[in-house]
């Protein structure tokens, strides 16, 4: 029994004293006790009596003075603290008050063996069901704030500044970025108000950690999430969510995942604000979503067969509900993260209007499949140094765990996610017309010479140069967070001996997106709540 558990006998108890006490009548009873030291007392018998059920609301004084003189005999049997404590001294007894005392302790721990017998089981089948019923209750709370989003509230509307860039360590950080230089040759400032729209499974945890690395150079203010890694997704993003918000507020950067709502974003961030997100080839967006999210889409467990992807894509229609619990995962998902329904028609003239929008919306869209060449044109965007872009591959997955796509699968993961499709048709056209406005040949220079400077890094920072299983990774704090069931993406072990000057540069750089938002202040209770009840279930 634990020692918790025991506590309820002794309050039971303390009642039954509290009655003696007060002068309620004593229980009849057939014939003094042994021990007691009362008139008409019998003589003690040489054989002890067989034990006797007690109730705890019949017991008479002389034999509740028995049970207390074996608490310390009970707290010891209970907890474990060694000997009973020695007595509160007295004056000299008789010899025969002390063979009355001992008859008493002996009466008093045949009472208390015969209490934890049958008091025992009822209190350890209560405290069983209290530890149960905490983890049920914790589990269904973090499950309602998974899944229920947050209550709308109305804000009072303060107008942002035009820049929050303008306090004195922030300019100071901007004189020491001032390095880049335009194409005609005239300098330019760093640019520190950004927003960007985190989309899923575009690489985009690899650019947050720029943005982190960023930020916290030039001790910028971020706009993070309360309780959780994410502005409550799927719900659409409300400045409420904010951690610590009060309207009026100023912040730089805010760069986790949500669903986009871009008036409500406008009026959390100033006017000078650079707008930026990341798409990606919609087909392998679509196998890596299906993949990393599948044990959290009820709509895949009925999937017959090994494959299930290629047996979903056999017939999406026969398995998809638009209205099934995480089913925005399953198709235009850039469309839905991007704020739009994404099960609308894709011939809808709304489509082509929405995607306007969020061309105007945004200075630059950049594309997973020219990674290197979009950091290149976010540098020059921003006007950051080549340094602010450097970066390691964070959240990839092992290769056994990537569907190879075959043609006919392609063109059917294209065909179903439809909407996504147009939409980096687009921007796939936009991208390109700004690399031929930034240049051909600069841009391959710029390329080649990020590239040369992440393997000088990669040297430098990372043991073995390369990425290696979860199983494999050394320290907690370098453990990237897992998809549910799995162990399928990769993660990195620091070299042990790092120069002075690159330790925090790499230790940064290799910082899971968790671990960091920890680092940086965020409250992430939600998050890790998660995590405990993975962990414990085994998940």
């Amino acid at each position: 029994m634990s020692p918790l558990c025991s506590l309820g006998g002794w309050r039971d108890g303390a009642f039954a004293a509290a009655r003696v006490a007060a002068g309620a009548p004593a229980a009849p009873r057939s014939a003094p006790r042994a021990g007691s030291a009362g008139r008409g007392a019998q003589p003690h018998s040489a054989s002890p009596s067989p034990p006797r059920r007690v109730r705890w609301g019949r017991i008479s004084g002389d034999g509740l003075g028995r049970v207390g003189s074996g608490w310390g005999l009970l707290w010891e049997s209970l907890f474990h603290v060694g000997a009973a404590s020695p007595p509160t001294p007295h004056a000299p007894a008789s010899r025969g008050e002390e063979r009355d005392g001992q008859r008493g302790a002996a009466g008093a721990k045949e009472e208390v063996t015969t209490m934890l017998q049958h008091h025992g089981k009822p209190w350890r089948s209560m405290c069983k069901g209290l530890v149960l019923g905490t983890l049920l209750t914790s589990f269904m709370l973090l499950l309602y704030s998974y899944a229920v989003p947050p209550l709308q509230v109305s804000l009072t509307e303060i107008p942002i500044p035009y820049s929050c860039s303008s306090s004195p360590a922030q300019a100071k950080g901007r004189v020491v970025a001032n390095g880049t230089r335009s194409p005609s040759g005239g300098g330019c400032r760093p640019k520190l108000d950004i927003m960007f729209m985190k989309t899923h499974k575009t690489a985009s945890s690899t650019i947050l950690n720029i943005l982190f690395r960023f930020g916290e150079k030039h001790r910028l203010k971020f706009a993070f999430p309360n309780g959780r890694n994410d502005f409550y997704y799927p719900s659409y993003f409300e400045r409420s969510q904010v951690q610590h918000y009060r309207p009026g507020m100023c912040f730089n950067i805010i760069c986790n995942h949500m669903r986009f709502h871009y008036q409500e974003v406008r009026k959390l961030l100033p006017a000078d604000t650079t707008f930026v997100t990341v798409l990606r080839d919609p087909a392998y967006l679509f196998e890596s979503s299906f993949h990393y999210f599948g044990r959290v889409i009820p709509l895949t467990w009925k999937l017959p067969g090994e494959d299930k992807l290629a047996e979903f894509l056999r017939d999406p229609w026969h398995y998809y509900d638009p209205n099934g619990f995480n089913a925005h995962y399953l198709q235009n998902l850039l469309f839905f993260d991007l704020g739009y329904d994404n099960n609308m028609n894709a011939d809808s003239p709304l489509v082509e209007q929405h995607i306007q929008e969020i061309d105007q919306r945004f200075h630059l869209v950049m594309l997973l499949e020219y990674f290197d060449e979009s950091l290149v044109l976010l540098k020059d965007l921003l006007c950051w140094q080549l340094e602010d872009i450097l970066y390691f591959k964070l959240n990839a997955r092992k290769g056994s765990t990537i569907s190879r796509l075959t043609p006919e699968l392609y063109e059917k993961a294209t065909s179903w996610n439809l909407i996504d499709a147009k939409l980096y048709r687009y921007f796939n056209a936009t991208f390109w017309r700004k690399v031929e406005a930034y240049g051909r040949e600069r841009m391959a220079k710029d390329v080649a010479e990020l590239q040369q400077e992440n393997e000088k890094m990669k040297s430098i920072c990372i043991d073995g140069g390369h990425a290696v299983d979860a199983s494999a990774i050394q320290e907690s704090s370098m453990q990237p967070w897992q998809p549910l069931g799995e162990k399928s993406i990769l993660g990195y072990n620091l070299k042990k001996k790092i120069n002075k000057k690159h330790q925090k540069l790499c230790r940064k750089m290799l910082t899971p997106e968790i671990q960091y938002l920890t680092d940086l202040g965020v409250n992430l209770w939600i998050t890790k709540l998660w995590s405990w009840v993975r962990d414990f279930l085994k998940w």
